[in-house]
């Protein structure tokens, strides 16, 4: 996998055994001993994963909240400084181009997050956009050195910066994960008792600057950790130090897909795509269409969805799990849906599954079933997420 992109963590993985995967043309650490222990070390203790492949886009200058709440779905404006908020990026038709957070850095500053394999898409969106918006912005492919996230100087003109390779970006998940990062050599972050979901924190590592995030993907409690890319292999190293003793260990793809699943969380290429718009996804709350303008917004409009598939939970019995495309079928045993994502839920003990089906069968309670290699397979549609943490 040589023509892959590498994580400036990569040697570390190397060195620790893990096995490798292409995701969104990264060469990414699948897992490092089984699929199981990993799960089962976030939903029980903690685990450290990589996500150094997550592109990142600086947004800052006067008109920032503005232009983001033209560019993307939900209404960034009203976003308050050390919030994030998830958000959508949409084409003029409605259709999902990405699912992204946002951080509000400062009065006229943002972070937005978004995936690996859409960091090109959502640049040509960003960069399409700034021509487009109702303020005067301009897209910077190569910015200067980020030196903070919250005292950024700002001109005249709305700032899009890709600061994606300057960045590393690591995760901290499970239930001991604020007792690890707390305890972590050479991190100091004020008031980490305070911080809530979905907020951050500036703080530093060692010298180096430190964005802090109570956010995650997993369904657990957690922290997503972004340094220079020059500290990522410290930082990762002190956390496994720290968190050792805790039950800490690091994580890859596979058990991050299992947790996400079980959470009921999206995945881009799944259960979202160009042609999916959000209320297929059950993501409706998140576009604002009370806002004047906003990409995407016309097309949802014109859009009649009222047989549009829509995405649910699906809970079977025994060990044969669905997986991405295969069928759902109906009452009578004819098509109706596919899967998009499906496992054995590791923490639930039986399969589970996202699935697109017609509205007439999306209610809770309703018997369907999953052609599993051409057995039917008994399933109900379920409430989601699968798993929902206590505490």
């Amino acid at each position: 996998m040589s023509h892959l992109r590498q994580t400036p963590l990569n040697e570390r993985h190397e060195a620790l055994g893990a096995s490798f995967t292409d995701f969104g043309g990264w060469s990414m650490p699948v897992r490092y001993t089984s699929d199981l222990t990993e799960h089962r070390a976030v939903r029980e203790a903690a685990g450290l994963f990589d996500i150094s492949h997550m592109a990142e886009f600086l947004v800052t200058g006067r008109g920032a909240g503005a232009f983001l709440d033209y560019a993307l779905a939900g209404c960034l404006s009203a976003l308050a400084v050390g919030k994030a908020k998830y958000s959508l990026v949409l084409a003029d038709d409605g259709g999902i181009i990405d699912d992204v957070i946002v951080y509000r850095t400062g009065d006229e500053s943002y972070l937005v997050v978004a995936n690996a394999g859409n960091r090109d898409a959502v640049a040509q969106v960003l960069a399409e956009e700034a021509t487009r918006a109702p303020v005067s912005a301009v897209f910077t492919p190569q910015p200067a050195a980020v030196t903070s996230f919250v005292h950024i100087d700002v001109g005249d003109h709305v700032r899009i910066e890709d600061v994606t390779d300057q960045l590393a970006l690591v995760a901290v998940q499970g239930p001991v994960a604020e007792q690890i990062v707390r305890e972590t050599a050479g991190i100091d972050i004020p008031d980490l008792d305070g911080l809530g979901y979905y907020a951050w924190r500036e703080g530093r590592f060692a010298d180096a600057l430190l964005f802090a995030a109570r956010t995650g993907y997993t369904g657990e409690d957690g922290f997503e950790l972004m340094v220079p890319a020059a500290q990522a292999g410290a930082l990762w190293d002190a956390l496994l130090a720290a968190g050792a003793p805790l039950g800490l260990i690091p994580c890859g793809l596979a058990a991050r897909d299992t947790l996400r699943l079980e959470a009921g969380m999206p995945l881009y290429g799944h259960e979202l795509r160009r042609d999916i718009v959000p209320a297929q996804a059950g993501l409706g709350r998140v576009v604002v269409m009370a806002k004047d303008d906003f990409v995407g917004k016309a097309g949802l409009a014109a859009r009649d969805a009222t047989d549009d598939p829509v995405l649910v939970g699906l809970a079977a019995e025994g060990r044969r799990a669905g997986r991405a495309g295969y069928a759902v079928l109906g009452p009578d045993g004819a098509v109706v849906g596919e899967i998009t994502s499906g496992a054995l839920s590791p923490t639930l003990g039986h399969p589970i599954a996202l699935a697109f089906v017609p509205p007439a069968f999306a209610e809770p309670g309703t018997a369907l079933s999953i052609d599993v290699r051409g057995t039917g397979i008994p399933a109900t549609v379920t409430t989601l997420p699968f798993y929902r943490r206590t505490k």
